[in-house]
């Protein structure tokens, strides 16, 4: 995939509500990159164009942070695995269940590594010019709906 150039928090909020038009439930997206990097801006625009109203917080003291109906479109799991120190506790999440029903949004999924194979998994990196560079990995359930 060509990477995309995301000049400013402006553009990395746009580009998560484009994403919206084209997610689903039971679609997983992984969000990559260094602290700072924009992946909590890729999910407040995608929650916002998805109906959220106000902004929405980090999930990294929650951990697992759920939107429901009617305050999205479809229910939302925004997961932050940041303080996730041994893979082994993904199953008390409890994510595995809502993968049928729920859109899950799982930043540092390095932390549970190979955990997501099918996910839409998203990368950001610093551009020389203070923006952000922002990579794809697509996968097959994907490639109908990509590139947005």
């Amino acid at each position: 995939m060509t990477p995309i150039h995301l000049p400013d928090a402006t553009a990395t909020e746009a580009f998560g509500a484009t994403l919206a038009d084209h997610v689903q439930p039971g679609d997983v997206i992984t969000l990559a990159g260094d602290l700072g990097a924009g992946k909590t801006s890729i999910a407040r625009g995608l929650l916002a164009a998805l109906g959220l109203a106000g902004e929405a917080p980090s999930p990294s003291f929650a951990i697992v942070q759920p939107y429901d109906l009617p305050e999205v479109r479809m229910p939302v799991l925004h997961v932050d695995l940041y303080r996730i120190d041994d893979p082994g506790e993904m199953a008390e999440l409890g994510l595995d269940e809502a993968l049928s029903d729920t859109l899950l949004l799982v930043e540092w999924p390095e932390r549970a590594p190979d955990h997501w194979p099918h996910a839409l998994a998203l990368t950001l990196s610093p551009a020389p010019d203070g923006g952000r560079i922002l990579t794809a990995d697509v996968p097959a359930g994907w490639r109908r709906r990509w590139p947005i």
